[in-house]
């Protein structure tokens, strides 16, 4: 929807029945965390088609990738929160400014990362869990990648103030446009022009570039606010509330990427197969789950701007309704995964049987519990769009941090490839544990 002014962007989010108002923001999110979440998966399956190691490699890079992620994320949420809130609240200005230091901080970290990461790449390789095999393909992907990095940090703020500011539809297209490149540029460069692993990260460095430049056209859109250098003040105000909005992000998709440093460590104690398996277990998981986050992202701007506004009716409404639906989508995503499980994962390493039985289990142990999700994303998204910023660290470390990390130390040591196996499973029980009691206090807050 193209609005003339901030003021008419914002009776709309107040005023629009929650359930098409939810749905209406979700769908672009969905959409475009659909996509990048798929070209993710397209480039497992063209560097698939190199070797086990070359797979193996994707999926130890992948963790670097989402702790630049998670920088942008911070970045990203701790200002389009407060952005969300300020206007919901009717106080323009400041979220202006807010605004221009979420973008300009997210792009100077992103050069920061590139820088020092390069510097030390052959040990970061190891570090992130590369064995001698793969160390070659880790360090040719790292290299490459790693010069997207201010690219992909700046691009997830951008994506993230307007999609806070109600203008979903914009930011899908700029991510979206994105992926669709990768997605050509992979079998063009890998196959086409045999660049192997090297064309892959070529293929999605050039493509974050392309986003970043759409998404700095589309936030002149839809009545967003401008990011403007002359309003770039740092402040510890202004990161003191990005810390608060933030945070959630950083500690989620920091932990992940821990979680999945570790995961690929104790993975390779077995095999160079396992580490290629568990990693396609984690992109189609993802996959899942991105549909998921999707519909949250929807959520969260109604949130923020209607707990702004003081309407704490219309946030539960709202939130009540997300965790249902998405939790009837979890459990027929769940039976699916189970059942095509083998056929799945065999698409990635056609085969290749070692890859195909450690990836199938895993991946049907963890869609048993995926239903469990709806309430710990909701949750998670609705703690953290209305500033309730140590609670909903607390739910995001939880999955793979908090309960993910002791877990992949201690059930290997007990039940080996097993354990490996159910980790995430197991996780995600323990951290529907933790997430419940403190999802209901807040609501009784609202509530009271």
């Amino acid at each position: 929807m193209n609005f003339v002014s901030a003021e008419e962007k914002r009776n709309y989010m107040l005023e629009t029945p929650v359930k098409k108002l939810v749905c209406t923001l979700a769908g672009p999110t969905i959409l475009s965390m659909l996509i990048t979440s798929f070209y993710n998966m397209v480039d497992t399956f063209f560097v698939g088609k190199l070797s086990t190691q070359a797979t193996a490699a994707v999926g130890i890079v992948f963790s670097l990738m989402a702790i630049i992620q998670a920088v942008g994320f911070f970045f990203g949420h701790g200002s389009g929160n407060y952005i969300s809130r300020k206007l919901g609240a009717g106080e323009t200005e400041e979220a202006e400014k807010m605004a221009a230091v979420g973008f300009f901080s997210a792009f100077l970290a992103g050069i920061v990362l590139m820088i020092v990461c390069l510097l030390f790449i052959e040990p970061l390789a190891y570090m992130l869990g590369s064995t001698e095999t793969i160390l070659p393909y880790t360090v040719t992907y790292l290299w490459i990648v790693l010069l997207g990095a201010p690219a992909m940090t700046s691009s997830l703020v951008l994506n993230n103030q307007m999609r806070f500011q109600g203008s979903a539809f914009y930011a899908m297209i700029g991510i979206v446009s994105g992926a669709v490149l990768n997605m050509v540029l992979d079998p063009l460069f890998i196959l086409h022009f045999n660049l192997g692993i090297a064309g892959a990260a070529m293929a999605t460095t050039i493509s974050q570039y392309v986003s970043f430049i759409l998404l700095l056209f589309m936030i002149k859109k839809g009545g967003n606010i401008q990011i403007q250098f002359r309003n770039f003040i740092p402040s510890m105000h202004f990161y003191k509330e990005m810390i608060r909005g933030g945070m959630p992000s950083l500690c989620r998709q920091g932990l992940a990427s821990l979680a999945t440093i570790c995961l690929n460590h104790m993975a390779g104690m077995y095999s160079d197969a396992v580490i290629a398996g568990m990693s396609i277990v984690s992109r189609i998981t993802m996959f899942a789950n991105s549909a998921l986050i999707g519909f949250g992202q929807g959520f969260q701007p109604v949130c923020g701007f209607n707990y702004g506004a003081g309407k704490y009716k219309r946030v539960l409404e709202a939130f009540w309704f997300c965790v249902k639906y998405a939790f009837l989508f979890l459990v027929v995503v769940g039976v699916a995964g189970f059942i095509f499980a083998p056929g799945l994962v065999s698409l990635f390493r056609k085969g290749d049987m070692d890859v195909i039985e450690v990836g199938s289990a895993a991946l049907r142990y963890q869609v048993i519990v995926f239903p469990l999700n709806a309430w710990i994303v909701m949750c998670n998204m609705m703690l953290q769009s209305i500033g309730k910023g140590l609670k909903a660290s607390i739910v995001a470390s939880a999955r793979q941090g908090l309960c993910f990390l002791p877990l992949i130390l201690v059930l290997p040591y007990f039940f080996g490839l097993f354990g490996v196996e159910i980790c995430q499973a197991v996780s995600d029980v323990l951290t529907l544990a933790i997430s419940v009691p403190i999802g209901f206090s807040v609501i009784r807050e609202m509530q009271e």
